[in-house]
């Protein structure tokens, strides 16, 4: 090696230091880019250097250069092809020389002719496996340049390599760490349990910086081919406006993720189609990626990034968006879980206070109207009603809620036939649904569909086996109900089964009590009359007789009429007996002057003092005669043979036909209707006439009844007035 070639090398080794040196210090890749070509041209003596970065469209972008006034101006961009070093070296990967540039072809060619290059040579620049660029030198003279150019430039090229992956190394870590950074802040968004709204809304603004896409935007697939914008970011977000709905179809981002289920990427909106993509296209979108928001298996929506078109969107933009839908369907999950959680508190509440109606035996008619209001306000619908089917092959309408209710009075009285859903649940006794009431048919659907109702589900109420009637529940949304709403309505249905059934067993229940107690008073009265007809009638008979023959004996037989007198008074003894046992079975008075006098009657008789307060009583039925009476008077013999009272209070007035009765004493109390005394007779009677007994009795503060009898004609029984 000569002094010359000592020097070069001594020249290029202190350049590649100064190189390695820079990179080392890890200073920004443009500075480093600018140093490359400065000694690159100084080293090689070349007229032009420039270093260029390949792009994706097969272009080429000249990021640094060097030489005379005529170098390309960095940020040139020119297209591949032909025949040039530029597109040579991203064809093969290899370095390339050209040696006439006047033969040379492609736009590359053309700018460096025009800058008198007559010869050029490039080397590759390879970063982790990939042609990232190439390092270029141009000379104007017709020499050709030395054999170990190309090696020469290597070794600058390899800096340049290093320096690159450095450079990408510390941007993919500042990336990696921004969105770590970003979906910190989300997963802390949805563990705090926002509302999903607002969970939307952070994604998309987070995805639109991070990303530096044009538009990021979330839209959800509803059940009719729709897409709904829930959340959207970034420079078009005003064109795409949040809750706006479009039509899925076509060639678009969203369609491919619907029809997939799987991530897809659009390199170009040239010839998108549908809605969607003719909007896209309008707004000048080039390019567009979207993941699947995936929530319980199931394809919730798309998560969506658009750019621009000369600004293709990375490679890797699929899998970076995952992790934020991720995040999505976790918030959405969470969302759902407690939206159902909530729902179902709800509809428990709502079922333990119908429950409660039921156990507190409230009437039929206060159950359904209870239901019918609970359905309606708890689940999705604008319609909800409860029909009774009747045996003339029609069905009334018990219970109603909701606007359109209007048509669907109470009591009205409909025909069954056609396609609705009183038809379906009659013929099959099972749950029906309609979808859609365009092809409904019969009076119940034409109306219902006037009502505007485009959906509706119904449960058949079975009442101990038997099919008793219906509940339905309609919606006036596109959407078709849910697909749990009949499940739902059976939790509803099964307590008014409970409720009927309760109201029919007490009923039938009421109606044999009364049957009994208005058999054991007709048979009172038949011994009453029996006794006063018959043995009372003959005994008076045979006492007149006695009289009649004392009186017509002679008045020396003194003994015959002294036993004809003792025999007399035997037989007055008797029919006194008699009528004793006779009002006791039947007071005479009661059925004569009412209760009224009956009760003063009572009051006269009693071993215990009587304290009266009698409003103005008319005469009532003769079965709620009986039961107050009876009423009465076992509460003075109680307050005698075991309260061991002074005084007893009986006050009886009428109030809303109803007769009230109130019976205190002063007794010792602690009377107790479940250790069998005489008040389980009382409460039994009392309730066959449809009554109410209440029983207050602390031990030694006396004891008070508390009755109510209603004096409209008891349901049940056939009571015979006297």
């Amino acid at each position: 090696m000569n002094g010359e070639e000592a020097r070069l090398l001594a020249e290029e080794q202190s350049a590649l230091r100064r190189i390695a040196t820079l990179v080392a210090r890890g200073v920004p890749s443009e500075e480093v880019f600018a140093a490359v070509t400065e000694e690159v041209g100084r080293i090689l003596s070349v007229e032009y250097a420039h270093l260029g970065r390949y792009e994706s469209d097969d272009t080429i972008t000249f990021v640094a250069a060097s030489g005379q006034v005529g170098a390309l101006p960095v940020g040139t961009r020119l297209m591949l092809g032909g025949e040039n070093v530029s597109t040579a070296v991203a064809r093969t990967g290899l370095p390339a020389r050209i040696e006439s540039y006047p033969d040379a072809s492609g736009p590359v060619a053309a700018a460096a002719r025009e800058r008198g290059v007559r010869l050029s040579v490039g080397t590759p620049i390879v970063v982790e496996g990939r042609l990232w660029g190439a390092m270029i030198v141009g000379s104007s003279l017709d020499e050709p340049m030395p054999a170990d150019t190309e090696a020469q430039l290597g070794a600058f090229t390899e800096l340049l390599s290093s320096a690159i992956a450095n450079t990408e190394s510390r941007a993919g870590l500042a990336r990696l760490a921004e969105e770590q950074a970003a979906l910190r802040r989300l997963a802390t968004l949805v563990a705090r349990g926002v509302p999903a709204e607002e969970v939307f809304a952070a994604v998309t603004d987070e995805v639109a910086q991070l990303f530096s896409v044009m538009y990021a935007g979330l839209g959800r697939y509803e059940s009719n081919g729709f897409v709904t914008i829930v959340a959207g970011a970034g420079r078009r977000g005003d064109d795409i406006p949040v809750g706006r709905r479009w039509s899925l179809g076509g060639k678009n981002i969203n369609t491919l993720v619907f029809d997939t289920g799987r991530p897809a990427r659009i390199d170009s909106y040239v010839d998108a189609s549908g809605p969607l993509g003719v909007t896209a296209r309008e707004n000048a979108i080039g390019s567009a990626v979207g993941t699947p928001v995936i929530v319980d298996g199931r394809v919730w929506g798309v998560m969506a990034t658009y750019s621009p078109v000369d600004q293709p969107l990375p490679a890797d933009t699929e899998a970076r968006l995952a992790s934020f839908t991720e995040l999505l369907a976790t918030a959405i999950a969470n969302a759902e879980s407690r939206a159902e959680l909530a729902h179902l508190a709800e509809e428990q509440a709502a079922l333990r206070r119908v429950a409660t109606l039921v156990a507190r035996r409230s009437p039929p008619e206060e159950v359904f109207a209870a239901v019918i209001q609970e359905v309606g306000m708890l689940l999705p619908v604008d319609l909800a009603n409860l029909c009774r089917y009747e045996s003339d092959g029609t069905q009334t309408f018990v219970a109603t809620w909701g606007s359109g209710g209007v048509r669907f009075p109470v009591g009205s009285r409909w025909p069954l036939g056609g396609s609705n859903l009183g038809t379906l649940v009659f013929e099959t006794g099972l749950p029906a649904r309609i979808s859609s009431y365009a092809e409904a048919s019969g009076p119940l659907s034409v109306t219902a569909r006037d009502t505007g109702l485009r959906s509706a589900v119904a449960t058949p109420i079975v009442v101990e086996g038997r099919l008793w009637g219906m509940m339905g529940a309609g919606s006036s949304l596109d959407q078709p109900l849910p697909p749990d709403t009949e499940a739902r309505l059976a939790s509803f249905t099964e307590l008014v089964a409970m409720a009927i059934a309760n109201a029919e067993s007490r009923a039938e229940l009421m109606a044999s009590r009364a049957r009994i107690v208005a058999a054991a008073d007709e048979a009172r009265r038949r011994i009453e009359r029996d006794l006063h007809d018959g043995t009372q009638q003959r005994l008076v008979s045979l006492m007149l007789d006695l009289r009649a023959a004392e009186a017509t004996q002679p008045l020396d037989m003194s003994e015959l009429q002294a036993h004809l007198a003792r025999a007399e008074r035997g037989l007055a003894g008797v029919v006194e007996d008699l009528r004793e046992i006779s009002r006791g079975i039947h007071p005479a008075i009661l059925a004569k002057a009412g209760l009224g006098p009956a009760i003063k009657t009572l009051a006269r008789r009693s071993a215990v003092a009587v304290e009266l307060n009698l409003g103005a009583l008319r005469r009532l039925p003769t079965h709620v005669e009986v039961a107050a009476y009876y009423a009465v008077s076992e509460a003075l013999t109680n307050a005698a043979k075991h309260a061991h009272a002074s005084v007893v209070n009986i006050e009886v007035d009428m109030a809303h036909a109803t007769l009230q009765m109130s019976i205190r004493d002063d007794g010792v109390g602690g009377a107790d209707p479940s250790e069998g005394t005489g008040l389980v007779g009382l409460a039994d009677r009392i309730e066959a006439v449809g009554g109410r007994l209440e029983v207050t009795s602390p031990a030694g503060a006396g004891t008070c009844l508390l009755i109510e009898i209603p004096v409209a004609s008891h349901r049940g029984a056939t009571v015979p007035e006297s």
